[in-house]
């Protein structure tokens, strides 16, 4: 039918602006106008409607089911995925709950930090559930055209049931990932896209109907809760809020285990020890220690990674590619004091937490010092905190006590200070006691600040005055072989100071 009356259109476009002209009518500015609208007709249809509709061949595959992934394949979110799932019941248990009186879900929003798997689960949801799957980014929703996004809204919840009827399926699973993106706080104002376009979301969700099949639900993901607005975070919209938090030791090595599964580990390799080193990394960064400890492998034509390859591979996700810049003589022999300032304050507030001290290169430091982390910690003591600063203050003490002053090298030892300064503050660990920030002058918090810092740094230069020959046997080694293992380092501190008693 449509295509007959683009025919008969076709043909009486033409006639009726020879009829104009005829009769004397000016007909270009009617061109004008028609090549415009048809202009602008495509440009939205094609960026607009047809990136969502079923016409649109990249939403297309994006809207195919993930039969592939299963909640099984995500390691290291246990308390989301338990939660996640009771929630998916009452999509799939429909009859059950209904009995019981209970109104199934509308919404589920995902948040935590980047590369926790939040867009993973959402995949494994619509496997988990036999749903048909949609998938979408905060920003395809927001254009210059003011209407598009919301119609982009409308097209995928139209689009999501079609699909659903089509395929003989009873749900639908629309995902929106950076949802903050559209559904940020409002202002006010109503004439921006993006409000319009959240607008337009909150009535699609108010639309949905939770017995009516196929049922919808909306899975969305964000790393910033803070930003969204109120209407978004209630009840009968997104009613449960799953934190999809970085994975603890446990889940760390359930992650590393199932992205080992097809990479080849060499003999006595211990990815528990990884597990170890790598408090605070998310799975993304995970994923990326084994791919670049098999980088480092195929680099030295071995047919297995060994544990060499996956410390290197911790090495360059924290901190970057080792680089090749060339320090003098001079500023080599300050980097290792300052690396070796850290280390040996490190050892001392906390004894075997070296892992290892070089003063190779890597991003964007001439030296570091890579430590063993003490176990999953979340809370944290005063004293705890200020032998953490004591450890960042070490380098810088240790060009005082050498050098007789500092260089700029200590800048991210001071910044990591002061951040921990901050947190002692707003944790009430400090003589002002408990405060609100905004209640202080700033004149307070500096001289607290100050008297904190400068206290600690006192302690910080006579804990390393009398570790003079743990620096002469470490630094020779240091400046030789470039790095020093922490069982290395520990040897010559036990040495040093046998022979200092």
């Amino acid at each position: 039918m449509s295509k007959m009356m683009k025919e008969i259109g076709i043909g009486i476009v033409p006639v009726l602006l020879i009829f104009l002209a005829f009769l004397g009518v000016n007909v270009i500015p009617i061109l004008f106008v028609c090549a415009l609208g048809v202009t602008l007709f495509y440009v939205i249809r094609n960026r607009g409607g047809a990136g969502i509709a079923a016409g649109g061949g990249d939403r297309k595959s994006k809207s195919r089911t993930p039969s592939f992934l299963t909640f099984e394949e995500i390691g290291g979110q246990d308390r989301a995925k338990k939660e996640l799932v009771e929630a998916l019941d009452f999509l799939i248990k429909h009859e059950e709950i209904k009995k019981l009186g209970i109104r199934p879900l509308k919404g589920l929003l995902l948040t935590g930090p980047p590369g926790t798997g939040k867009t993973l689960m959402a995949k494994a949801a619509a496997h988990y559930t036999n749903s048909v799957y949609l998938a979408a980014s905060g920003s395809e929703f927001v254009e210059m055209y003011v209407g598009v996004g919301a119609s982009r809204v409308r097209d995928m919840f139209k689009e999501a049931r079609t699909k659903a009827t089509k395929e003989g399926k009873n749900s639908a699973i629309i995902f929106i990932d950076e949802i903050d993106v559209i559904g940020g706080k409002r202002d006010g104002g109503q004439q921006r896209e993006y409000d319009q376009t959240l607008n337009q979301l909150l009535t699609e969700m108010d639309g949905i109907h939770t017995n009516d099949a196929p049922r919808i639900l909306i899975i969305a993901a964000t790393n910033r809760k803070e930003m969204l607005d109120s209407a978004l975070l209630r009840p009968g919209r997104f009613d449960r809020h799953i934190e999809v938090d970085l994975p603890d030791k446990k889940g760390r090595l359930a992650i590393l285990d199932i992205h080992a599964k097809n990479k080849p580990l060499a003999d006595g390799v211990s990815l528990e020890k990884v597990a170890d080193q790598t408090f605070g990394f998310s799975g993304a960064q995970l994923e990326g220690v084994l791919n670049e400890a098999a980088i480092y492998a195929l680099r030295e034509d071995k047919t297995a990674i060994e544990q060499t390859h996956l410390a290197s591979a911790i090495d360059k996700v924290m901190m970057g590619e080792r680089t090749d810049k060339e320090a003098a003589a001079g500023e080599k022999e300050r980097v290792a004091y300052h690396e070796l300032g850290h280390a040996i304050i490190a050892e001392l507030v906390r004894p075997g937490s070296v892992s290892q001290v070089t003063v190779s290169p890597r991003g964007k430091a001439l030296g570091y010092v890579r430590h063993n982390p003490p176990g999953d910690k979340y809370l944290y003591t005063k004293s705890y905190i200020e032998e953490q600063i004591m450890i960042a203050l070490g380098g810088a003490a240790a060009e005082e006590i050498i050098y007789g002053g500092r260089s700029t090298g200590s800048r991210n030892d001071f910044e990591q200070a002061l951040s921990m300064v901050r947190n002692m503050m707003d944790s009430g660990l400090t003589s002002l006691g408990i405060i609100d920030r905004d209640m202080v002058t700033k004149e307070e918090l500096m001289k607290e600040n100050t008297a904190i810092l400068d206290g600690l740094m006192e302690r910080t230069k006579a804990m390393l005055s009398v570790q003079r020959k743990v620096f002469e046997q470490a630094f020779d080694v240091l400046m030789n072989e470039e790095v020093i293992s922490g069982e290395t380092f520990r040897a010559l501190f036990g040495a040093s100071v046998s022979e200092s008693a």
